[in-house]
Formats: C-alpha cells, sequence, structure tokens
C-alpha cells in the first residue's frame, strides 16, 4: 500500500506541475501550445473555462481510446479531470504573474515548458497509464499504420486550426512549444536518467481482475469453513 501511495502522491504531482507549466505558458502571452488554443477556442464560444474545456475534450478522447482498444488506467482518468481542475485553480485565483516585458515573457514560456517536462516525467513514472492525448496518437498510429510523428503532427495541427478558428491566441509561443517541448521532455528524461520504456503501467481492467480475484478466493475459503 506505502508503495501504491507513494505512485499515487508522484503521479498527482506530476498533474499539477503540468497544470502549472501550462498556466506560465498562457500567461507568458505569446502564444498558446496547439491543445490550449484548442481548449481557449472551446471556452469562447461556449463560455466555460480552459480547465472545462480540457475535461470535456479528454472525456471524448477517452472513448475514443477504448474504441480504438487503447487500455486506460487511473493516470489517464485523473490526467483527464485534474489537470483542468487545477488549471482553473490556478487561473482563477490568478496565481501566476503576468509580464509586460518581452525578455520576462520568454523566461516565463521556457520556465512553463521544463515544468511540463518535470510534469511528465512524474506522471508517466507513476505507471498508472498515459494521458488521454498520448492514448489517441497511439491508437490512430495503430489503426491507420502511418507513423508516430506524421500522426502527432496531423493531430497538433488540426487542433491549432480548430482553436484559431474559434478564437484560440496564437503566437510566436505557439511555435515555439511545438517544436521545444519535446526537446525539454528529452532533457529532463535525461537528468533523472528516466527510460520512459521501463515504466511498468498497471490498467484500470488489471485491478478489475484483481478485485474479482479477490472476491472469489473469499468466496471460495468462506464455502470451505462452512
Amino acid at each position: 500500500m506505502k508503495v501504491i501511495l507513494k505512485r499515487f502522491v508522484r503521479l498527482f504531482v506530476g498533474l499539477f506541475l503540468y497544470s502549472l507549466g501550462i498556466v506560465l505558458t498562457i500567461n507568458a502571452n505569446l502564444g498558446l501550445a496547439p491543445w490550449d488554443v484548442f481548449h481557449q477556442g472551446i471556452s469562447r464560444i461556449t463560455g466555460i473555462t480552459m480547465g472545462q474545456a480540457s475535461i470535456g475534450i479528454g472525456l471524448l478522447i477517452v472513448v475514443l481510446n477504448f474504441a480504438f482498444g487503447e487500455k486506460v488506467g487511473w493516470g489517464t482518468i485523473s490526467n483527464m479531470f485534474f489537470i483542468g481542475y487545477f488549471l482553473d485553480i490556478l487561473m482563477i485565483h490568478n496565481v501566476i504573474p503576468v509580464f509586460d516585458h518581452v525578455i520576462l515573457q520568454f523566461i516565463m514560456l521556457i520556465l512553463g515548458m521544463f515544468v511540463i517536462a518535470l510534469a511528465t516525467f512524474c506522471y508517466i513514472g507513476a505507471g498508472f497509464g498515459s494521458g488521454p492525448r498520448d492514448g489517441l496518437m497511439v491508437g490512430l498510429t495503430k489503426k491507420t499504420n502511418k507513423s508516430v510523428r506524421f500522426i502527432r503532427n496531423s493531430i497538433e495541427m488540426s487542433v491549432l486550426a480548430a482553436g484559431y478558428l474559434m478564437g484560440g491566441f496564437i503566437g510566436i509561443g505557439t511555435l515555439i512549444t511545438a517544436i521545444a517541448v519535446g526537446y525539454f521532455v528529452q532533457f529532463v528524461f535525461k537528468i533523472f536518467k528516466f527510460d520512459v520504456a521501463n515504466v511498468k503501467h498497471r490498467f484500470i481492467d488489471e485491478d478489475i481482475v484483481y478485485i474479482k480475484g479477490l472476491f472469489h478466493r473469499e468466496k471460495k475459503e468462506t464455502n470451505v469453513e462452512e
């Protein structure tokens, strides 16, 4: 139980840091990352918050992933809900300042990407499954037999275009985050000597089977005693 608890703490630290990184990139005011452009666009046309838009889109993607046969973990569900929840808390309470000086804005953008990379290390390393959007990329790659790079670029270009048409903010920061976040993630993984291939994920269906096994074992032991 202690090991499981530590993994859940790591998961939620990662999700909070991810939200914090997103807010840093938003408040840098240089242009949003593709998915955030999409969430902001939905927010503007519906009147809901960006966090609520993130949760709603995440839920739809989880359903799609399930239809594609991708396994869903507790980390997937937590990612879907809590990143949007933490995002709203940070933005509504104005936790992160906004700067007008362009140098400070670029520093904030770079810091945001680093925090996102650190968050990725935390929540993936917890071993409770990938986020909904990563799962969508994997599912479409399997279904179409296209390269991961093609699928990822196609998804991000699609949500970027849709978000822009709905009023999402695109700027130089959009291009920078689209190109540089991957390098920041790789840098953080290297610092912590973290190999994502060695992570053993635990999925919800495994827990269901485990719980069923415990139930049948207890039932069998009860019958033997009788």
